[in-house]
């Protein structure tokens, strides 16, 4: 385990405030782990999205939602995981954040059964990472080395039932449609040439 608390002062003062300091203990004790489980391994494993926090170097925070197909984000080992990063808007908020602090921390959410696992480590890109041509439409590959992972109590997440996956969402022998915004006026000539050939449209 990390030699970081898992408890720092703020959080110990909110804690005595409230009396929570022994519950908060004991969920530390009962539920926090450094290694996926199966059972981790099978939850992470099939949800569509989850959400990362990042911070630039100044310990700024950006938080983003990241989607995909199930599977896309894989638990190569009992303490990595790989995740593809796909075309997007170009900005790299969060994964250029890990360039200058490679701290992340990302929620996987189940909405229909309803549950919640966080994962707290560190990240680096690998544009060269083998699994990269095993990943459709990735442009390349993060890994998260695990150094806390732990669940959460579910009870406020609303149910909700997933209706359809992303059109965009990369797959095998696919080829995802251009989002709209890349053929409105104010962006076309800002794209990168392979954005500019055609015009073709949202479905």
């Amino acid at each position: 385990m990390t030699d970081d608390p898992f408890y720092h002062d703020g959080m110990r003062q909110l804690q005595d405030a409230r009396e929570t300091r022994a519950i908060a203990d004991r969920l530390t004790q009962v539920t926090l782990r450094e290694a996926f489980t199966a059972d981790d391994r099978a939850f992470i494993e099939r949800c569509a999205m989850f959400f990362l926090a990042t911070a630039d170097a100044q310990g700024r925070p950006d938080c983003s939602y990241k989607g995909g197909l199930p599977g896309f984000v894989r638990v190569v080992d009992e303490r990595t995981l790989a995740i593809p990063d796909y075309d997007g808007n170009g900005m790299y908020r969060s994964w250029g954040n890990i360039l200058v602090n490679p701290h992340v921390g990302l929620l996987f959410l189940d909405f229909e059964s309803p549950k919640r696992l966080r994962v707290n480590g560190t990240a680096r890109i690998g544009a060269d990472d083998p699994l990269r041509e095993s990943f459709p439409g990735a442009v390349f590959v993060v890994r998260v080395a695990a150094e806390r992972i732990f669940p959460n109590c579910p009870r406020y997440l609303h149910r909700m039932r997933l209706v359809e996956h992303s059109v965009y969402a990369p797959r095998p022998e696919y080829t995802p449609p251009v989002p709209a915004w890349k053929t409105f006026e104010a962006f076309r000539d800002a794209l990168p040439a392979r954005d500019r050939a055609d015009e073709p449209r949202e479905p």
